[in-house]
């Protein structure tokens, strides 16, 4: 079953992505609400899936990104953004930080699902 990490500091977008994630059959593994957390809960699950917040207290989702990037045992790890900001070079700056995807807020459960299939169909 594919593992999980959650980390957004709002807790209602943690809410709408636990449904979401539960939904898609997914094993929720951690549901945290800052970066330092995020970090080490993905260094010591190695989740198949992390979904991240890029703006949390504590470290970004674009910090985690590269220190997950850079750890060899945490190469499988896909990794999902979840931001407000819509424009073009904060996306990219997502995805050259070594995110796999890049989901703009507010998005809805559809979308959201629609985004779990593709990462979950690319790790297979």
């Amino acid at each position: 079953m594919t593992r999980v990490v959650i980390a957004d500091d709002d807790s209602d977008i943690r809410t709408l992505v636990k449904i979401s994630v539960a939904r898609a059959g997914l094993d929720l593994v951690a549901d945290l609400g800052d970066g330092e957390s995020a970090f080490d809960a993905i260094s010591r699950l190695v989740p198949d899936l992390a979904i991240l917040d890029v703006s949390m207290p504590g470290m970004t989702g674009l910090q985690i990104c590269r220190r997950v990037r850079e750890r060899p045992e945490l190469e499988g790890v896909r990794i999902l953004l979840l931001s407000a900001a819509v424009d073009e070079s904060a996306q990219n700056a997502g995805l050259d930080a070594g995110a796999n995807g890049y989901l703009i807020k507010p998005f809805s459960p559809r979308e959201l699902s629609a985004r779990l299939t593709e990462e979950v169909g690319a790790r297979l």
